[in-house]
Formats: structure tokens, C-alpha cells, sequence
């Protein structure tokens, strides 16, 4: 009887702890079984997206959700698109023709209508939002020959629709967007096509913003091994930029922010972080003294011509920038990184204190002025000249006090 009655609670217990454990391998499961891969690397490793590193990384996560670096590219929807589709409001006049921001069937569109001739009309289908917002937008069209940027644009400055950088006041053939156009704008991308010169995607296949494994590799190898090995530090499967060289964080930014890059040697989303960026390109500007570089697209270059940066061994992007947070704005947080290496020298600047004073103590505003872009241009009208586009230099120096004011 006593035999009888060990066998039955022995049975009990074996069945509620099997029901516990279903239930946790079952709600494990269901937690972590939503990891899918958006796109492979050329070497096999999968991107997952940053969303996945939400789990672990809330904290930064969200605050670089609002960076310039994470919106440079999103899937464009009526509620994203900053332009107006008033009408009145929602058109490009060229001498030619004009093109108008339009909805169709609930998504937006550009119809470019001739003025003359035959007064043919087109209609391109707004895919893919280029640029963060903070100076303007440029659209991306998914076409079944490839992707094309669209003639229009958003100019932030203007609050008004204007003709894309360099294209000519007439309509234009669209521009095709290759791998050359795509490398500063998404994590990832892989034409569908061999050619160097391809503009073929499969654009659910694009990892949209410079996000997470932009700067850290593709992350799904270390998901698997973190959601395994809750609370292991000693990872190997994702790169930490403390575990870089100086040269090999420089060239992880510069990858993006060192202008023209010629030579190429292979397909710039080859390159990861870690990698030796001359492996990869050249840099157009890399002979070319500091003084002859745009302020647009080359803040490497400019920086390393700064003395502030040869006069260092320790010094490099990530010194005043922190890619985790947006810190546009931030006059404190940065001269703060000025005064933190300049101590020794605040009272020996050339300008008085009172004139200091007056411009709020900024170092940023006198040593690294906005300036106008001799490549970046707009053209707001048909009638207007270009407008030259406004960029900070990265080249610390001492400027003529009429550049520092304007």
C-alpha cells in the first residue's frame, strides 16, 4: 500500500515538474523564436536589426532612435515625409515641367507632369526616405529596373519642395543609386546583380539607418550566444569599439565621413568594423592639402589636418562624439570637450574677455565655424542661382573673426 502510494505522488511530481518545464521551455521558445534575419554579410553573418538589441540595451536603444545616424534612412509613408502635399505647397516648378507630391492608394508619390511637346506624365512611387530630417530629405524610388533617386526634394532651411542636389532645372533621367550611394545612408545592403555599378535590391533586404551593426558587425551569431549565456561578458561574437586600435575607429567613421572615396577596391559593404579602411578605397581628397577640402562629407580629413589632432595620440572622433545620443545643439557639452584639453590655455585666447563674453564663450562658434559647401548646392527655384548648403568645419583653426559671426 505504502509502495502504491510513493508510486502515485512519484508520478504527481514528475508531472507537475514536466508541465513547469513545458510551460518554460514553451514560453522561452515563443520569446526568443521571433530572431530573423534581415540580410547576410558577404562573409555569412546574419544582421538582425536593432530592434533585437532592445533586450539587453533598452537604455541605448532609445536614445539613439533619435540620432541623426539611425533616421539617415527609413521606409517612406505620408506620416515620415516632411514636405508638404498641400496643394499650393507640393510642387517643384522646372522649366519643363513640374513635379508634384501626390497620394495614391493611401502611399505617396511623385507625378511629374511635361508642360510641352507630348505632355507625358509619370508617376514614381516614394520607396525609401534618404536624410534624417535636420537639413532636408531626398526619396529613393524602387523601380523594376532598379533604384533611383527621385527629382525632388525637401529643403529644410526653405520648408519648401526643391529640385535634388544636381540635377539640372529641366526633368531629368532618374538617378540610379548604387552601392557608392547606399554605404552612408544603411547598415547593410546587397545588390541583387554582380555589376560594381548595380542598382538592383531587394529593398526588404536592407538594413535602413546607420544603427547598431553599422559600428559593431552583424549581431546574430552574438543574440543566439547572449540569450544562451545570460550575463557572459567574455563575448567574442560582436565587436566592442574599446577592443579597437585608434586607426581602426578613425576608419570606421571615415568609411562614411572622408568624402569621395576612388579605387575602389571592393564593394564597400565588405567592410567591417575592425577592417583596414585603404584595403577597401581610396580617399579622392588623400593628396590634397586640408586647405582645398569641402566641408560637406569630409569631417575625417578635416580633423586630421587640425593640430588638435596631429598634436594628439589619443585623439579621435569619438573624443566629443558620442554615437549613441543626439547632441546636435549641445554648445555646453562640447566646448566642455574644448575646455577639458584646454585648460591650460583658456586665458591666452586672441580675442578679450568681454568679446568672449558676448559670443557665449564658445569655442565650437569661433574654431569650428559654419561655413558654405562648394559641393553641396540647392537650387530653391527655377529662377533662383544654387544655395550653398551650410556645414560646420572639422578643421579646429583659428578663422577670420567675420567667419566666426556669420
Amino acid at each position: 500500500m505504502k509502495k502504491k502510494i510513493f508510486v502515485i505522488l512519484s508520478l504527481l511530481v514528475i508531472g507537475f515538474v514536466s508541465i513547469k518545464l513545458y510551460k518554460y521551455i514553451s514560453r522561452s521558445t515563443e520569446q526568443y523564436s521571433d530572431l530573423q534575419v534581415i540580410a547576410y554579410h558577404y562573409n555569412g553573418e546574419g544582421y538582425v536589426g536593432s530592434e533585437t538589441c532592445m533586450e539587453c540595451h533598452r537604455d541605448i536603444y532609445e536614445t539613439h532612435l533619435k540620432t541623426a545616424h539611425f533616421n539617415t534612412s527609413s521606409f517612406t509613408n505620408l506620416d515620415n515625409i516632411h514636405g508638404s502635399f498641400k496643394e499650393g505647397e507640393n510642387t517643384v516648378s522646372l522649366m519643363d515641367a513640374d513635379i508634384k507630391m501626390v497620394e495614391i492608394d493611401g502611399k505617396p508619390f511623385q507625378h511629374a507632369q511635361i508642360k510641352y511637346g507630348d505632355r507625358q506624365a509619370y508617376d514614381w512611387s516614394m520607396d525609401i526616405t534618404i536624410g534624417s530630417g535636420l537639413k532636408g530629405q531626398s526619396y529613393l524610388s524602387n523601380q523594376p529596373d532598379g533604384l533611383y533617386q527621385l527629382q525632388a526634394s525637401y529643403f529644410v532651411p526653405s520648408d519648401k519642395w526643391i529640385n535634388s542636389p544636381n540635377y539640372t532645372d529641366r526633368i531629368n533621367p532618374l538617378r540610379p543609386v548604387n552601392d557608392q550611394c547606399l554605404k552612408c545612408h544603411v547598415t547593410f545592403a546587397k545588390s541583387s546583380s554582380t555589376s560594381p555599378n548595380s542598382n538592383k535590391y531587394d529593398i526588404s533586404k536592407i538594413v535602413l539607418g546607420v544603427d547598431c551593426e553599422k559600428c559593431h558587425g552583424p549581431a546574430e551569431k552574438h543574440v543566439v550566444f547572449q540569450r544562451k549565456n545570460k550575463g557572459i561578458h567574455n563575448d567574442t561574437t560582436l565587436i566592442g569599439l574599446s577592443s579597437l586600435s585608434r586607426q581602426q575607429r578613425l576608419d570606421l567613421c571615415a568609411s562614411c565621413h572622408s568624402g569621395l572615396r576612388s579605387n575602389q577596391i571592393q564593394n564597400p559593404f565588405k567592410f567591417l568594423p575592425g577592417d583596414t579602411l585603404s584595403k577597401f578605397s581610396k580617399n579622392y581628397n588623400s593628396l590634397r592639402p586640408s586647405t582645398t577640402l569641402d566641408v560637406h562629407g569630409n569631417q575625417f580629413g578635416l580633423l586630421t589636418s587640425s593640430k588638435c589632432f596631429t598634436e594628439s595620440d589619443q585623439m579621435d572622433c569619438m573624443t566629443c562624439h558620442d554615437p549613441h545620443r543626439n547632441q546636435r545643439g549641445q554648445k555646453a557639452y562640447f566646448n566642455s570637450k574644448c575646455i577639458g584639453c584646454h585648460q591650460q590655455n583658456t586665458t591666452t585666447c586672441s580675442i578679450s574677455t568681454t568679446e568672449m563674453a558676448q559670443m557665449g564663450n564658445d569655442c565650437i562658434q569661433c574654431h569650428m565655424p559654419v561655413v558654405p559647401s562648394k559641393n553641396m548646392q540647392v537650387q530653391l527655384t527655377k529662377l533662383d542661382n544654387t544655395t550653398p548648403v551650410g556645414v560646420r568645419t572639422h578643421n579646429i583653426a583659428i578663422y577670420p573673426e567675420e567667419v566666426a559671426k556669420e
